[in-house]
């Protein structure tokens, strides 16, 4: 079984949710940092900030015959990860601020338009 268009369909889905974020977040009057940036060996979606506050912002985006809504894809270990490069992030460009992890989860409408929820605060780092 060849796995690879719908793994080039499933990334084209996501990247399509990344840039409908990053206009949403904008429009909110974020600033964006970077988007897809790696820290070692961890991939940050988008960091912003917000005022006086470090943003770092994990999207999620599932297409209309999605069974799980994207905040499933919101676990454990990718909350740890998330919050960690975050961090890492923030310490490694000397940024004296507040961090805070936002999600935005994109969802495709049985129309094929999209609908975003974004949720500020959304998770904070796990105990270790």
């Amino acid at each position: 079984m060849n796995r690879r268009p719908f793994i080039r369909r499933n990334a084209a889905v996501g990247k399509f949710g990344e840039n409908l974020a990053c206009d949403y977040l904008i429009n909110l009057g974020y600033s964006i940092v970077g988007r897809n940036l790696k820290v070692h060996h961890k991939e940050l979606d988008i960091v912003a900030f917000d005022q006086d506050n470090l943003v770092v912002v994990e999207v999620k985006t599932r297409s209309f015959n999605s069974i799980l809504d994207g905040s499933w894809g919101l676990t454990h270990s990718k909350i740890s990860s998330v919050t960690d490069a975050g961090y890492e992030y923030a310490r490694t460009h000397f940024l004296d601020m507040p961090v805070r992890f936002d999600s935005v989860i994109c969802s495709q409408n049985q129309d094929g338009t999209f609908s975003l929820r974004h949720e500020k605060d959304a998770f904070y780092a796990p105990w270790k």
